[in-house]
């Protein structure tokens, strides 16, 4: 993965160099197709993802609840809070995403503290706006 796709990542700017560094040596990048399920409600949340192209939909309990986009992330939640994912998340379009699994985001938990506090903000601002 390369350092300055993550600089223009709203989750990422601003963020140093090396914690940059960092997060690129464990993030793998995947394209999916249009109509392909990337999180179902209920699963086990093993993962997190940033879009880098294409758009998704949110859906929890059958109904449509947000539209993601680029620089848009999801599977945070499931991962930090819930361990089982809150809703489901289908590709509107082909996607290019950005991926990291648990064990990598958990390392950087430890390892990048300021990045964390930003997943963690964004975690707890959706679940307050969910309640």
């Amino acid at each position: 993965m390369d350092v300055k796709q993550l600089e223009e990542m709203r989750l990422f700017s601003g963020a140093p160099r090396a914690e940059l560094d960092r997060i690129a040596k464990s993030a793998i990048e995947v394209d999916v197709p249009d109509g392909f399920y990337l999180i179902r409600q209920g699963h086990v949340a093993y993962e997190f993802f940033v879009i880098q192209r294409g758009t998704a939909d949110v859906v929890k309990d059958g109904e449509k609840i947000a539209d993601l986009g680029p620089g848009d992330f999801f599977g945070e939640i499931g991962m930090m809070e819930t361990e089982r994912r809150t809703a489901d998340v289908v590709a509107t379009s082909p996607m290019f995403l950005v991926v990291m699994h648990q064990r990598d985001f958990t390392k950087i938990e430890d390892e990048l503290p300021t990045v964390a506090d930003r997943i963690r903000s964004a975690v707890r601002a959706r679940l307050d706006h969910a309640r």
